[in-house]
C-alpha cells in the first residue's frame, strides 16, 4: 500500500476534500468568480457609501452583498458544478467502492468554498474596519451566519444537481434558487412593501441577512431608522426567527438531497 493510499483510508475526507481544491483550482472561471465578486463588489460599495465616514449600516450592507455573493457564486454554484461534472464522469460512482462513507463524498466538493469563503470574509472584514467602521456588535452572530449559510447552500447545490444533467445545464437550474436568494437580500427587502418584505423574511438568505447585519449593525437591513440597535446582548433576543428559517431550511435541504440526490446519470 502507498503513503497516499494508507492517507486516504485513515481520513478520507481530507484526501477528497484536497483533490476537490486540486480541480477547483485548474478551473479558472471558477477561481475568477470566488475571488473577484465576493470582495471587489462589497468592498467598492462599502467605500463608496463612506465617503463622509464609515458607519455600521454600511459595514452590515458590506457584509450583506458579501455572503449574498459568497454564498451564490462560491458555495453554491461551485458544488453544484463540481457534483454534477464528477457524476458525469463517473467519479461519484466510483468512489462509493471505496473507503470514504457517502457523506464524506458529498461534504468534500464543498470544502473550497469554505475554505475560500473564510479568506475572503477575513480580507473583507480587514477592509471594512482598517476603514474605520464601527466594531461589530456581535461578531459571533455574523459567523454563525456564514457557517449556516455555507452549509445551507451546498446542500442546496446538492438537491439542484439531481435535476442538473451536465455543468452546461446548471445555468438554468440554478436560476430558482439563485432568484431566491437574492429577494432574501436585507437591502431588497427594505425596500418593498411590509407585507412583502415580511413573507420574504422567510427565504433562506433573508435569514442569514438578519444574523450578519444584527451581528454587524445590532439590527436587521428591514427595521426602520427609528429602531435602536441592539447591543451584544440584545441581539441574542433577535435570532429566533432566522434560526427556525435557517433549522427548517437545512432539513428541508437535506430531505431533499436523501430523496432525490443521483450517483450516476443512468440511475
Amino acid at each position: 500500500m502507498t503513503t497516499a493510499e494508507a492517507t486516504f483510508r485513515r481520513r478520507p475526507l481530507a484526501a477528497l476534500s484536497a483533490a476537490e481544491f486540486t480541480q477547483f483550482r485548474r478551473n479558472k472561471t471558477l477561481v475568477f468568480t470566488a475571488l473577484v465578486f465576493p470582495v471587489a463588489m462589497p468592498l467598492g460599495l462599502f467605500l463608496l457609501a463612506s465617503r463622509n465616514g464609515a458607519t455600521a449600516e454600511a459595514a452590515g450592507a458590506t457584509f450583506d452583498m458579501y455572503a449574498l455573493f459568497a454564498l451564490m457564486f462560491v458555495q453554491f454554484y461551485t458544488v453544484l458544478s463540481m457534483v454534477t461534472t464528477r457524476r458525469g464522469e463517473g467519479v461519484l460512482k466510483r468512489l462509493r467502492t471505496g473507503e470514504a462513507a457517502d457523506w464524506q463524498i458529498l461534504t468534500a466538493p464543498a470544502m473550497p468554498g469554505v475554505a475560500i469563503t473564510v479568506a475572503t470574509a477575513t480580507v473583507v472584514a480587514a477592509v471594512v474596519y482598517g476603514f474605520g467602521a464601527p466594531a461589530p456588535v456581535n461578531p459571533l452572530l455574523m459567523i454563525l451566519g456564514l457557517a449556516a449559510g455555507s452549509v445551507l447552500f451546498a446542500l442546496l447545490a446538492l438537491a439542484t444537481s439531481a435535476f442538473t444533467k451536465n455543468a452546461e445545464a446548471a445555468q438554468i437550474t440554478s436560476i430558482p434558487v439563485i432568484a431566491l436568494t437574492m429577494v432574501g437580500a436585507g437591502h431588497i427587502r427594505a425596500a418593498l412593501p411590509d407585507r412583502a418584505s415580511e413573507l420574504l423574511g422567510y427565504t433562506p438568505f433573508a435569514a442569514i441577512s438578519d444574523l450578519i447585519n444584527l451581528g454587524s449593525a445590532g439590527k436587521t437591513a428591514v427595521a426602520g431608522a427609528d429602531i435602536p440597535a441592539a447591543d451584544f446582548a440584545g441581539s441574542f433576543g433577535e435570532i429566533g426567527q432566522p434560526l427556525a428559517t435557517l433549522a427548517v431550511w437545512t432539513v428541508s435541504a437535506i430531505a431533499l438531497v436523501y430523496k432525490c440526490f443521483r450517483w450516476d446519470d443512468r440511475g
